[in-house]
């Protein structure tokens, strides 16, 4: 299995994403989120906030569709039919709320073999429109040989 060693540094174009409300509304109640910060806009208000306040696990919305043309880019040879999701892992620091636009830059990291599968990471860095980072992800994926 070649590794695309040449690549670790690669970097991908910028994804814009505009929070909208009701996203954050539909992905609160999809996954059973009770606070009444990403539910209510009175509440979020009244807490000082300009508008709803996304779960922190929204990033996996706004931050992964960065992630997809990484999967697909004929340079780094991902093998999608052998592709294993191994980890993610996200660092926040500024809250994402209803209106901010989120862009969000991927990177290719560092690629590995060890026992004859591929270990490939990625790191995402999303900033507000004010240019603060709001999440910043490390994406780990697991390429196993052909049988």
């Amino acid at each position: 299995m070649a590794l695309p060693i040449d690549k670790i540094g690669k970097r991908y174009p910028p994804l814009l994403y505009a929070v909208g409300r009701e996203k954050i509304r539909e992905y609160a109640e999809a996954v059973g989120e009770t606070n009444a910060l990403y539910l209510d806009l009175e509440a979020a208000r009244a807490a000082g906030y300009a508008d709803l306040v996304a779960p922190p696990m929204f990033v996996v919305v706004y931050a992964s569709r960065a992630f997809f043309p990484a999967l697909f880019d004929p340079e780094l040879e991902i093998d999608f039919a052998h592709l294993v999701h191994g980890a993610q892992e996200f660092h926040w620091d500024e809250l994402v709320v209803a209106g901010d636009e989120i862009t969000t830059t991927l990177e290719f990291k560092e690629t590995s073999e060890r026992s004859g599968l591929r270990f490939d990471v990625f790191e995402s860095v999303s900033l507000n429109q004010r240019g603060q980072t709001v999440s910043v992800g490390t994406w780990k994926n697991i390429i196993r040989r052909e049988a």
